[in-house]
């Protein structure tokens, strides 16, 4: 019985592992469409909003990376999966690139 139960605990967290491991790399895939195509900084008005729009775009990304490498780290932040809040993440990249006159690389 403590052998059926003890195979049962294995499987059980080599399954947890592999299901943690697929939402890791879906999110890392995710994780390289952040970029933001066709601005220029430099030649971008100064305005508080514009500026707005460009730390959301660092602001973004970086929780996005934070997030992934906690999860790799064994931390669960939220009651989603992490490839679900990386992609909130990329949607409030995106619309800050939008924003600023830019494409996103899906578009």
């Amino acid at each position: 019985m403590k052998f059926f139960f003890m195979m049962a605990s294995c499987s059980l967290m080599f399954g947890c592992a592999l299901g943690n491991s697929s939402e890791v790399k879906r999110a890392e895939k995710m994780l390289e469409h952040f970029q933001c195509k066709n601005i220029e900084v430099h030649d971008m008005p100064r305005s508080s909003i514009n500026t707005f729009h460009q730390q959301s775009l660092a602001v973004s990304k970086e929780k996005a990376s934070t997030y992934i490498e906690q999860y790799k780290h064994g931390e669960t932040l939220f009651d989603m999966p992490l490839d679900q809040v990386v992609e909130q993440q990329y949607q409030l990249y995106k619309s800050a690139c939008q924003s600023l006159g830019g494409v996103t690389s899906d578009d």
